[in-house]
């Protein structure tokens, strides 16, 4: 029951972002999601050893998801200023923060690498989701949302239902090789039903291309953000959204998947 009541807090306040209020709410959300998610990656690093400031990755990875859509790209679609010179600071801030929190260890060169690479993976896909909203409208942000969870819904009951094969039993004992095939199925016949709804001019079959795309990644954002947490010996990042783990646990597979959205949208269709 706390599962199902996180679940329809987290689904509205994400619908009502997008679809009820005005576009740059939804970059407010996305950079607190970002600052939550960077401090939960800081804490994995510190359950081996690497102690990270909480804070610093977490407010660096909220100043990128805002730095992507600054200035608005409805109107500047090719400046890219802000997020330059987000990108251009914070190595060297991560350089001089470890300086700073003493001599080198055995932890120094991990403490460094996440200090530059959270803010980065957590940042730039938050940031990228809220550009696509600014830019295409919440036809297509509702269309990547929902392609995920269609994705990770099929993924999990036909996996119970027929799964054998583990997919990655080193990484995510749970996930199989007919959960997956499921999940990319179900996003097919998602892609081609929502895919030119929610893109106007776009075509069945590539709604279907893209949807295999964007399930395809986001299961590999799933994996990388467990091998993350079985590093740190951990189940979930946090417990700060009952029933659910953490916030990274909840937008691990939008980190890989709302890039290739984003590279898509921009670049190819």
């Amino acid at each position: 029951m706390i599962r199902l009541a996180s679940a329809a807090v987290l689904i509205a306040v994400v619908l009502t972002s997008i679809w009820v209020l005005p576009p740059w709410t939804t970059t407010v959300l996305a950079a607190v999601v970002a600052v939550a998610a960077g401090g939960e990656v800081a804490r994995l690093a510190g359950r081996i050893g690497a102690e990270v400031p909480a804070a610093f990755v977490g407010l660096a990875a909220g100043t990128v998801a805002v730095s992507f859509v600054i200035p608005w790209p409805a109107t500047t679609l090719s400046d890219t200023g802000s997020l330059t010179a987000v990108l251009l600071v914070i190595p060297i801030a991560s350089g001089v923060l470890t300086l700073a929190l003493g001599p080198p260890d055995a932890h120094a060169f991990t403490r460094a690498a996440v200090m530059s690479m959270a803010p980065l993976y957590v940042g730039l896909p938050l940031g990228a989701l809220a550009w696509i909203h600014w830019t295409f409208g919440p036809g297509a942000t509702t269309w990547l949302l929902a392609t995920v969870v269609v994705s990770d819904s099929a993924q999990y009951y036909t996996g119970r239902a027929f799964g054998r094969r583990k997919l990655a039993p080193a990484i995510s004992p749970g996930k199989t090789v007919e959960g997956a095939v499921g999940g990319l199925v179900a996003v097919m016949v998602a892609g081609f039903v929502i895919g030119p709804r929610a893109l106007p001019g776009l075509t069945p079959v590539v709604g279907v291309l893209v949807a295999v795309g964007l399930a395809a990644f986001g299961l590999a954002g799933d994996l990388f953000e467990s091998a993350l947490k079985r590093s740190a010996g951990v189940k979930d990042s946090s417990g700060i959204i009952p029933g659910h783990g953490g916030v990274l646990d909840r937008i691990d597979a939008y980190l890989f998947a709302a890039p290739m959205f984003y590279l898509a949208l921009r670049y190819v269709l």
